[in-house]
């Protein structure tokens, strides 16, 4: 009897431009640089901005604080995608 190896291949569905993803932005940062003496106390850093290129280790290192892009406020911006069958105009029958 022979064996017989079968591969399946799934083809993922094919991917949208820039659209699919969520934009991440990261806000001020959070770090309590307190927490070592019980007091709390954060030093102002209102947004995060990268100090290196992106996919370099630098890249998640704030660049006016010093702090790790972790200790800064993750904002999620959520975009609203509008097909053209459920447009007003299309419902209203004009």
């Amino acid at each position: 009897m022979r064996k017989r190896q079968v591969v399946l291949r799934r083809e993922e569905p094919a991917r949208s431009s820039t659209n699919s993803s969520p934009r991440v932005r990261y806000g001020e940062c959070q770090k309590n640089h307190a927490a070592s003496v019980g007091g709390y106390a954060v030093d102002g850093c209102r947004e995060f901005m990268a100090s290196a290129a992106e996919g370099t280790s630098g890249a998640l290192t704030c660049a006016a604080c010093g702090c790790h892009r972790n200790f800064h406020k993750r904002e999620v911006e959520q975009t609203e995608v509008v097909s053209e069958s459920t447009s007003p105009s299309s419902s209203n029958g004009a």
